[in-house]
């Protein structure tokens, strides 16, 4: 018998088989590599005794000019702020109330209330609404404290002009339209999740018509639910030729089917449909046949459109939060006055005005150093949201947040970048401004008058699969493509990395714009969240440590994979741990308080690197799991004599080696005849080890054998050391 060092490099391989994957781990969840050993992750505990509604796709820290720490929140419904232990609403307004709405209570046996409007509403099913300045009509057994200041999802939308809510509370009589109140619409976000097909925008989300039939407006449409001028049913083209005799059209950002054509005229119309809202139109606006492309989550026969999630860019002005619906407004919220968490995010904030700025961007920076507002994918005309242009870039004046009209004695300006289709991400790197379209990378560097900011193309087939798959630590810029990760340090290089068939063969690139990427800086990680294919929310994650190097035997590095999932993250900076967000799409958010909510899912709100369970929002516990694999070792690797997988290896004890063991870990001997063979455990095993476990008798035998290491219970934690197996050759059959 021969006692020998069981001992491997740290990462996962999953380029090589498990027999050619030599010295190596081959499978991991819930494990990381620290000086070169392998141990189980860290725990996280809920920050909140509530969950949040919907699905939260970025966070940002800042500080105010006091010390106070805040961290925005946004998720596809809601713009929260986290303050110290507090969650606040301060999600900004649609644009439109609707004052003098009257309600109907419409039986005993059924919760839900119509809301009647004096003019359209443009709302969909699942909308929120606030409401205000309530008086019930009479006669309805409901108060109206159940109504007054609360928020309400739209459960359907019968008319234009009606939405019906649950009101959560049981009428006692049927009571026709009567009372009043003032209905406040929640801006939208956008959907959820990421998926083929039109919907919520047209361009507003991702995505753009293109159609074999194009002709333009005769006559004008208002936001609103009749034709042309206001006044009819009927949607009059300067020419109907090649148009369906019935489908959808696109008319710039809103989506109208009809019923019928005669000639030259669209009839049965349905303003606003698959998610889009009623807009002005202009008289011979340009008008689209979108009939094929407009089945809700059914992919394009021959496009590869697809309709973005609701995604948030932020940033800070001193004390002054901006905030960026992707693809719509940029708003501000002040931190400094005295009613700041009763306050909304809005246009026309005191003294922050953004009333000015472009309509419609697909994200936003403050530029460092010079703090111009960096607006991306934005109108090539100011205040026109039809004018978005994906490549188009503006900055303001320096200094301000709300002048982008460059003028001779100012700064502001624009540039549009020529390689790609779409900006997909843009984030601070010392002080360049890095931008990523789908195909490429630019530098935004200050250069001063009068060009104010100079681009250059640094990078080519290297385009940014999402607007969160990048970081930025210590000057480097770290990425995932649809292609494979990158780096940029001042060059663009490609990250050698040993999973990379794992993640990409199973990613679903469909849904980029879901994709987190995150600093764990207190272990030297990146770590990208994913969607894999046939799964509507991040389910996989993948690492790159960059502090771990194993002496560079290792070549691009230190990667393991894993099954936690992420939505969005912060990097430990003004809270001494990272923060993260949990998605669980079949249950139900608590804050904010929604009645009638179906189906928004819910997100629980983490700090990382606690303890070692997971802490949910009711104070219990949950056990992380980890496990480890390594791979198929022979004979040949220990006695160089005995030739790779030709002779019997026999295992007849082993002594465990963990650095750290807190309540057990499980030890499992796996052996196979042949490479392709299907694995067996030893006799004996699996083995439970504690932190009083010297050794382990067994009876092992196979031309291939593994050690898997795992824990399943609450309170567990390891880390592997290097275990010593007594090892001899048993033979050639």
């Amino acid at each position: 018998m021969a006692l020998v060092d069981f001992k491997l490099l740290p990462g996962i391989d999953k380029q090589q088989t498990q027999v050619g994957a030599d010295r190596r781990w081959v499978s991991s969840d819930n494990v990381r590599f620290r000086y070169g050993l392998p141990e189980k992750v860290g725990g996280w505990s809920s920050l909140l005794n509530d969950t949040i509604v919907g699905v939260a796709r970025a966070q940002y820290s800042f500080v105010d000019l006091d010390g106070n720490r805040y961290v925005a929140i946004g998720t596809d419904k809601f713009l929260l702020i986290y303050f110290e232990g507090t969650l606040y609403d301060i999600t900004p307004l649609a644009a439109t109330t609707f004052g003098s709405s009257t309600l109907a209570t419409n039986s005993t046996s059924v919760k839900t209330c119509t809301i009647t409007t004096t003019s359209a509403h443009g709302l969909l099913a699942g909308d929120i609404i606030q409401l205000d300045a309530v008086t019930l009509p009479s006669g309805t057994g409901l108060t109206d404290a159940q109504f007054e200041d609360k928020l309400f999802q739209v459960l359907t939308v019968p008319t234009s002009v009606t939405f019906t809510i649950d009101s959560s509370n049981q009428a006692t009589s049927a009571v026709s339209t009567g009372g009043s109140m003032t209905v406040k619409p929640y801006q939208t976000v956008g959907p959820a999740a990421q998926t083929y097909g039109y919907g919520f925008g047209v361009g507003n989300f991702g995505g753009t018509v293109s159609g074999v039939a194009t002709n333009d407006l005769d006559g004008s449409l208002a936001a609103d639910s009749a034709g042309n001028n206001g006044s009819s049913t009927q949607i009059r083209l300067t020419s109907g030729t090649a148009f369906p005799t019935s489908g959808t059209i696109a008319v710039e950002n809103e989506l109208i089917t009809y019923s019928g054509k005669s000639t030259n005229e669209l009839t049965g119309i349905t303003r606003a449909t698959n998610g889009t809202a009623t807009a002005i139109h202009a008289d011979a606006a340009v008008v689209d046949n979108a009939t094929d492309y407009t089945g809700w989550g059914s992919a394009v026969a021959a496009s590869t459109l697809t309709l973005e999630p609701g995604l948030w860019s932020f940033d800070n002005y001193g004390d002054v939060l901006l905030a960026n619906i992707a693809n719509g407004k940029m708003y501000s919220w002040d931190s400094s006055i005295a009613a700041r968490f009763t306050t909304r995010a809005s246009t026309t904030t005191t003294d922050y005005v953004t009333s000015a700025a472009p309509t419609a961007n697909r994200l936003m920076m403050m530029s460092p150093v010079t703090r111009h507002v960096v607006l991306f994918g934005t109108e090539t005309t100011i205040g026109t949201a039809s004018s978005q242009d994906d490549m188009f870039i503006r900055f303001s004046d320096q200094e301000t947040i709300n002048t982008f009209a460059p003028t001779a004695i100012n700064s502001a300006g624009s540039q549009r970048l020529q390689d790609g289709t779409k900006i997909m991400g843009a984030i601070k790197a010392k002080d360049n401004i890095l931008v990523w379209t789908d195909t490429s990378l630019y530098t935004m560097k200050h250069v001063g008058a009068p060009f104010t900011f100079g681009f250059e193309q640094v990078g080519t087939n290297c385009g940014l699969i999402g607007q969160n798959a990048v970081v930025e630590i210590d000057g480097i810029a770290y990425w995932m493509s649809n292609k494979g990760f990158f780096l940029f340090d001042g060059t663009v290089k490609s990250l050698s990395c040993s999973i990379e068939d794992y993640v990409y063969d199973d990613v679903d690139t469909t849904k980029g714009q879901q994709i987190c990427a995150a600093i764990n800086n207190l272990f030297t990680e990146v770590v990208w969240y994913y969607p894999t294919s046939g799964a509507s929310y991040n389910d996989r994650y993948a690492v790159y440590n960059y502090g771990e190097s194993a002496g560079g035997k290792i070549p691009g590095g230190v990667w393991y994979p894993g099954t936690e999932a992420r939505t969005s993250w912060m990097p430990a900076t003004i809270y001494p741990n990272p923060h993260s967000t949990k998605f669980d799409s079949t249950a139900t958010g608590t804050f904010p308080s929604v009645i009638g909510e179906t189906g928004l899912g819910q997100t629980v709100y983490f700090e990382q690197e606690v303890g070692t369970n997971q802490i949910n929002p009711d104070g219990s516990s949950t056990a992380i799991a980890g496990s480890l694999e390594s791979y198929d070792f022979d004979l040949g690797d220990y006695f160089k004599e005995a030739g790779a997988g030709t002779f019997y290896l026999s295992i007849s004890r082993f002594l465990p080696d963990f650095k750290t063991l807190a309540g057990s870990a499980t030890v499992t001997l796996k052996l196979k005849r042949f490479p392709a063979s299907t694995a067996t455990t030893s006799v004996y095993s699996p083995f439970t080890v504690t932190s009083s476990s010297t050794q382990f008798n067994t009876r092992a035998r196979g031309r291939f054998a593994s050690v898997s290491i795992a824990n399943a219970a609450v309170n567990d934690n390891w880390r592997f050391g290097t275990m010593r197996l007594d090892l001899q050759p048993d033979g050639m059959r």
